[in-house]
């Protein structure tokens, strides 16, 4: 490997651990933002995030042409994408910090299986083996039993990377037809604001300035998180770099523990082993296939 491909390398390592700590500050910020609807907080997380696209758009002249060809697939990226971003704030809310950020991070095993549905991609024996270890950590984690009463928020939370699995699986799918990441980013963006902008005109809840500050706080993480990932890989493949994003539990764990004193049970630190380990397993996988 030459020098300036280690350094491209050692480029992409850095802008996603910045993208992890991004995202981890995000969640941080929305739990932050106190007792408000997870609808009225994905409203504003995506309107800064709509903001930033359509300035990248304005300044490359881009244009927001839709082809009709590409407009079914773009909404249904939006659809999961905004369902997806609920379930998580939701999590994040009812969850230790930690907890709901590995469940959002099952998202690379669904996109493996909906691959699989959408693309016709198949599912070799190694990768299913990854799949079950992920969930596996999944369960390790969700603690499933009536007893548990954080039950349905960690279901909640599996949904939501449910969710982000199927519409990362669409974002592949449009990025193989021509179709432009900011732009991408500016439709769900503008779709999940149009989405739940009627609920938040009717069910409003008033905020504090220090409530809406961490709101918009949370917008701008999400946006320098999107955007640093997304530079993360124009210097490194996925295959040498994507595991790196799984930092975003150590800066979830230590940020929970911190600000809220937050320390994970020993099943939910064997659940991230799992996790991370099925990752680990994944993306040596493919840097060698």
């Amino acid at each position: 490997m030459s020098a300036t491909s280690v350094s491209k390398t050692s480029k992409g390592i850095c802008l996603i651990i910045l993208s992890a700590f991004c995202f981890a500050c995000m969640n941080v910020c929305v739990r932050l933002s106190g007792d408000l609807p997870s609808i009225q907080k994905s409203f504003f997380r995506n309107f800064i995030a709509m903001l930033f696209a359509f300035a990248i758009l304005k300044k490359e002249h881009a244009s927001f042409q839709i082809e009709k060809q590409h407009l079914p697939y773009l909404v249904l990226r939006s659809v999961f994408g905004t369902l997806g971003i609920l379930c998580n704030f939701y999590a994040v809310d009812h969850l230790l910090v930690a907890d709901a950020s590995i469940l959002n991070k099952l998202s690379p095993f669904f996109a493996i299986i909906f691959s699989f549905f959408l693309l016709k991609e198949k599912i070799r024996p190694f990768q299913a083996v990854c799949v079950l270890l992920a969930f596996l950590g999944c369960i390790c984690i969700v603690k499933p039993g009536f007893t548990n009463v954080s039950v349905l928020p960690a279901c909640i939370g599996v949904m939501g990377g449910m969710s982000a699995g199927i519409a990362y699986t669409i974002v592949r799918l449009l990025g193989t037809r021509g179709v432009k990441g900011p732009f991408i980013v500016f439709f769900f963006s503008a779709f999940s604001c149009l989405v739940t902008l009627p609920w938040l005109l009717f069910h409003y809840t008033p905020m504090s300035g220090a409530q809406l500050g961490f709101l918009l706080l949370a917008g701008l993480f999400a946006a320098g998180g999107q955007f640093t990932i997304t530079a993360a890989y124009t210097y490194a493949p996925a295959r040498e770099i994507s595991i790196y994003d799984y930092s975003q539990i150590v800066f979830a764990t230590l940020l929970g523990l911190i600000l809220f004193g937050e320390i994970p049970d020993l099943l939910s630190f064997a659940g991230y082993g799992c996790i991370i380990l099925g990752s680990l397993m994944m993306f040596l996988y493919n840097r060698n296939h």
